[in-house]
């Protein structure tokens, strides 16, 4: 996860941050899902946990912003933004099959495969 983040005035709260982050996007994209009147705790809306999160390796990219207090610029939740996008078109350069509707559950997944009519299968 490669972030501008300015000047990094406290780096591994930075790092953090884009970690915590990374985390968010992926249970977006891969998990998190509230139904009305079906969702009534966090038994049925589940979060990542620290088994189901990849390592992160961040990267902080130290651009000062001349503007800016301390040159530094916000870091916090802009890291969850690209995370949805990069594993949906990781599943369609995988499969073929693009889901539109998150999160990408296997039943959605499923749902697309069937709905395509050009799948790769991998030897």
């Amino acid at each position: 996860a490669a972030h501008d983040v300015g000047r990094a005035v406290f780096p591994m709260g930075v790092k953090g941050q884009v970690e915590g982050a990374v985390s968010m996007g992926l249970g977006y994209a891969l998990m998190e899902e509230f139904r009305p009147c079906e969702t009534t705790g966090f038994k049925q809306y589940r979060l990542p946990t620290i088994r189901e999160s990849p390592e992160v390796v961040t990267l902080l990219v130290e651009r000062v912003d001349p503007s800016a207090s301390l040159g530094a610029k916000g870091a916090a939740e802009c890291a969850t933004v690209p995370v949805a996008p990069a594993i949906v078109n990781a599943i369609a350069d995988a499969t073929g099959a693009r889901v539109h509707n998150l999160p990408a559950t296997p039943a959605r997944l499923l749902d697309a495969l069937g709905q395509t009519e050009r799948v790769r299968v991998w030897p």
